[in-house]
């Protein structure tokens, strides 16, 4: 029988303003894949700009001089020696420009995995900017290990550096949640409502949810809680939850000895035929292949 994860409650009662979801919220993140390659420094002369990798997320680190960050779609925003600002969906339109004097940056390159959740990816902003306040009692901490790590090329290197660039995206993530964003499916982690549907989903991803129940677990009529949940989440509530149990039957097909039809038993498909046709749709094949995948990477 395949055993589902737990342990993903989450203390309501510690109200909005704290939203004391980090149970729920470090299972969410463990479905985000990603995959850290590269962590350098990186000097910029007065007035200039850094050329940045199009398709990868970075995270840039301030550690001398001030940073502007610039964008037609956006204001511009001011990184401060000791500021870190992490760009999820690369740089886009965004300029990083040295203003006023040299810069010294500590940048992290890293790539999300597109299947994982793509939704939450999609959902995630432009550019999330941390102050050195902000990050007090660990930002400093972990800049001093990047530095090691960018400067003295050891064995296992590359598995440090991407651990590292892993710690610094969870907490980057984590301090913005705190921060109380006002949109994005992290923002329904602040909610007291939605939190507690989203527990309830995480929970029973095997239950057959239907928009009444999860509007009676809020607390809400029908209408107002679709609506609150897809402005929050970026999916609405029956999608959200199957975009969930998949991405949980992703997880569970590179475990060794995995059964396909168990695992789609295990997380509320009625039929194997079902199950491979929403993974299928979801993923773009089958959780034989992806099944087959793992087991070929194991040898």
């Amino acid at each position: 029988m395949i055993e589902l994860p737990k342990n993903l409650t989450i203390r309501l009662e510690m109200g909005v303003g704290n939203p004391a979801s980090t149970d729920l919220l470090s299972h969410v993140l463990a479905q985000i894949r990603l995959a850290g390659d590269q962590v350098y420094s990186c000097s910029l002369p007065p007035e200039s700009h850094m050329e940045l990798q199009a398709e990868a997320a970075h995270i840039c680190i301030v550690t001398e001089g001030t940073l502007h960050v610039e964008g037609d779609a956006c204001r511009t925003v001011v990184i401060d020696t000791g500021d870190l600002v992490m760009l999820p969906r690369g740089a886009g339109d965004l300029r990083l420009a040295a203003s006023g004097g040299p810069v010294t940056a500590l940048i992290c390159r890293f790539r999300f995995d597109p299947d994982s959740l793509p939704g939450m990816l999609s959902a995630l902003p432009q550019s999330i900017h941390i102050r050195q306040a902000e990050g007090a009692g660990w930002l400093e901490g972990i800049v001093h290990f990047l530095l090691i790590e960018a400067s003295d090329i050891q064995p296992g290197a590359a598995l440090m550096v991407s651990r590292l660039i892993d710690l610094v995206v969870i907490r980057t993530l984590r301090s913005w949640i705190h921060r109380g964003p006002p949109s994005g499916w992290l923002g329904g982690l602040s909610d007291l409502r939605i939190a507690s549907v989203l527990k309830a989903i995480h929970e029973r991803p095997m239950q057959r949810w239907s928009i009444e129940a999860l509007a009676a677990i809020a607390g809400m009529s029908r209408s107002s809680f679709c609506e609150r949940f897809t402005t929050l989440v970026g999916r609405s509530p029956l999608r959200y939850h199957n975009e969930w149990r998949l991405a949980l039957a992703r997880d569970l097909l590179a475990r060794r000895g995995a059964r396909v039809g168990e695992i789609g038993f295990s997380i509320g498909y009625a039929s194997e035929a079902a199950f491979s046709r929403a993974y299928k749709a979801q993923f773009g094949h089958s959780p034989r292949v992806e099944h087959r995948l793992h087991k070929t990477a194991d040898r």
